[in-house]
């Protein structure tokens, strides 16, 4: 028998790809990324990149209806993005099976929010699963397929960092080939949602909820789990695995369809012990239903109602309680360890427009000095230059989710901001969401600056394509968005492209476009590092010229530090030399140069 060692995010592709499935479309972010990237390497399956979460949707239930398999995956605030896209799924129903798969970040590990998706299965009244480990992954995502095409719905399989990322063996069944040709049939009563349609087919939606509701009440997704008739546990996901770690004699009641839940079965186990706790990560969505019904349980009252769990917060609430006696000595962080604090990396484009902004706006701080008064007012965006809101560079002043920072500029623009606002948003946002704020700008004519950093990858995720990158997901060649192109397209009038390594361009441009009354574009390309892997070779810093005063420090790099001997040093192991030279660009006193010898 075969047995696999599978992250869950890689199960669920395999358990896809064993059920049939004929395309996939994402937009990648953390913790869900790894889903597309691994079905991108299966023949026979069209994956892509989509440019943004409701496209991801809106393309999947396309080739729904046209009766293959087809999967949309992507974050929990992807799912916020894809809201209306998800409710058009919801109200029309399926063809083929299609799963949406939503990952959330209980705890914010890499996220602008936390936010429980299993909110998004109640309001579109369709069915949740919540893997537990990588072979609940693969069994679930299979499960999904029929589930959707069985009840005429698509279903939302909720994994959480900890299941997405950890990795645990996987038995795979059997692959299934469902014998689908593509074929769309014409049925506007179901698929096209005007109101007298749409009237019909939400009673339809109400009809399938009552078959659902029917079907988790015996669906082997939920089962019992015997132990002590004194302490019974209602858990999901990752929850369950901590709970059955720190209870290891209790009852469980372990849900893997948490919507919609199974009144019978929860009211049959309450009934048969003493005590009942409900563990569940982020929101008491489980406990809320257990009181509609009735149904006494011990919750958020005793565990945390935000944060990701672990055995020992679960121990220690639980002790907290009153239910368990003890909990045993934690074993502590070793004393001692170097912090690391989020950092541009070493070569990052973004860096010398941070710094030129910080300067510009007199924002930038030496160690141990007090802040300055910001001048500039700049709104951010989601991706690699939110590092920008760190000290030294200090820059950001506002970041909402994706798209947003153009909008927002606006915004002040046309509230009568004393200043010019400026809006900082990287190449990939830009195309998720950035484009329609632009337009917004133009169209009403808002009078700001807006910088697209354009470092030809998504890379805060992995350095995923989109549009403007010129690779599909499979990693080949695809056509390439010329930004400018685009932008000068959408009617601005002013667009500007810069080298991001070159400092002094990138702070005339700058100047150029907060003086302008205008509304203003800069594009400032530059190749992330991570990405072309070059080096160069690395600055060194002399120590007859350099007088420390700090100047260099105020670039964010990595490679920058000072010596065990108070002096300013370049590691030459970190540093990517000639490709990017901001530091030596800056130095007042010309101490950094080319180090003599082989290239890094």
């Amino acid at each position: 028998m075969e047995r696999l060692l599978l992250s869950g995010n890689e199960a669920i592709a395999l358990g896809a790809c064993h059920a049939g499935l004929k395309l996939a479309a994402a937009y990648p972010g953390t913790p869900s990324t790894e889903i597309l990237e691994a079905i991108a390497k299966f023949p026979g399956i069209y994956s892509e990149w989509s440019s943004n979460e409701a496209v991801a949707v809106e393309v999947a239930l396309g080739a729904s209806y046209t009766g293959v398999r087809a999967m949309a995956c992507m974050k929990h605030v992807g799912l916020n993005v894809a809201a209306d896209a998800f409710m058009a799924a919801s109200t029309t129903g399926v063809r083929g099976g299609l799963l949406i798969v939503a990952a959330d970040d209980p705890g914010i590990h890499s996220s602008q929010n936390e936010q429980d998706s299993r909110n998004y299965a109640r309001l579109g009244k369709v069915p949740c699963l919540e893997p537990s480990d990588s072979q609940e992954a693969y069994d679930f995502a299979r499960t999904a397929f029929q589930l959707s095409e069985e009840f005429d719905t698509p279903v939302l399989l909720r994994p959480t960092t900890r299941v997405c990322h950890s990795k645990s063996v996987v038995i795979p069944s059997p692959k299934l080939e469902p014998a689908r040709t593509p074929e769309f049939r014409h049925e506007p009563g179901k698929l096209v949602m005007l109101p007298g349609a749409a009237r019909e087919r939400w009673h339809k939606v109400l009809e399938r909820w009552e078959k659902l509701a029917a079907y988790t009440e015996t669906s082997a997704l939920n089962r019992v789990v015997e132990g002590s008739a004194e302490l019974g546990i209602v858990a999901s996901g990752i929850g369950y695995q901590y709970a059955r770690e720190v209870f290891p004699n209790a009852s469980f009641l372990k849900l893997g369809m948490t919507h919609p839940l199974p009144g019978r079965l929860l009211r049959d186990f309450a009934g048969r012990v003493k005590t009942l706790l409900v563990i569940e990560e982020l929101e008491d969505f489980i406990e809320q239903y257990l009181r509609s019904q009735g149904i006494a349980a011990l919750g958020k009252e005793i565990f945390p109602r935000t944060g990701e769990f672990s055995p020992d917060i679960i121990r220690d609430s639980a002790v907290k309680a009153g239910i368990i006696s003890n909990a045993p000595a934690k074993s502590l962080p070793a004393a001692g360890l170097a912090r690391r604090p989020p950092l541009l990396c070493p070569g990052c484009p973004h860096s010398g427009v941070f710094f030129t902004l910080s300067s510009l706006g007199h924002r930038s701080t030496l160690p141990g000095k007090k802040p300055r008064t910001p001048k500039m007012t700049i709104c951010g965006d989601i991706g690699c230059y939110t590092l920008g809101a760190y000290q030294p560079l200090g820059v950001i002043d506002t970041c909402g989710c994706m798209g947003a920072g153009i909008s927002q500029a606006a915004g002040m623009a046309k509230a009568g901001a004393a200043e010019k606002p400026l809006a900082v948003i990287g190449d990939s946002t830009f195309m998720h969401s950035g484009i329609n704020s632009l337009l917004n700008a133009v169209y009403n004519q808002a009078k700001i600056c807006v910088l697209i950093l354009d470092n030809g990858t998504t890379a805060m995720t992995g350095h995923q394509g989109h549009p403007g990158s010129g690779v599909a997901a499979t990693g080949q060649p695809a056509p390439r968005v010329i930004i400018e192109e685009l932008v000068r397209g959408a009617g601005v009038r002013n667009a500007s492209v810069v080298d991001a390594f070159d400092l002094k361009a990138v702070r005339a441009e700058l100047r150029r476009a907060m003086a302008s009354s205008e509304l203003e574009v800069i594009i400032v390309r530059g190749d992330c590092p991570t990405l072309t892997r070059k080096r160069g070779r690395p600055r060194v810093i002399s120590t007859e010229k350099c007088d420390d005063c700090g100047a260099c420090l105020l670039i964010g790099c990595s490679a920058i530090k000072k010596s065990e001997s108070g002096g300013i040093i370049v590691d030459p192991g970190v540093c990517v030399g000639e490709y990017c030279t901001l530091c030596q660009q800056i130095c007042p006193k010309e101490a950094i140069s080319e180090s003599i010898g082989v290239a890094a």
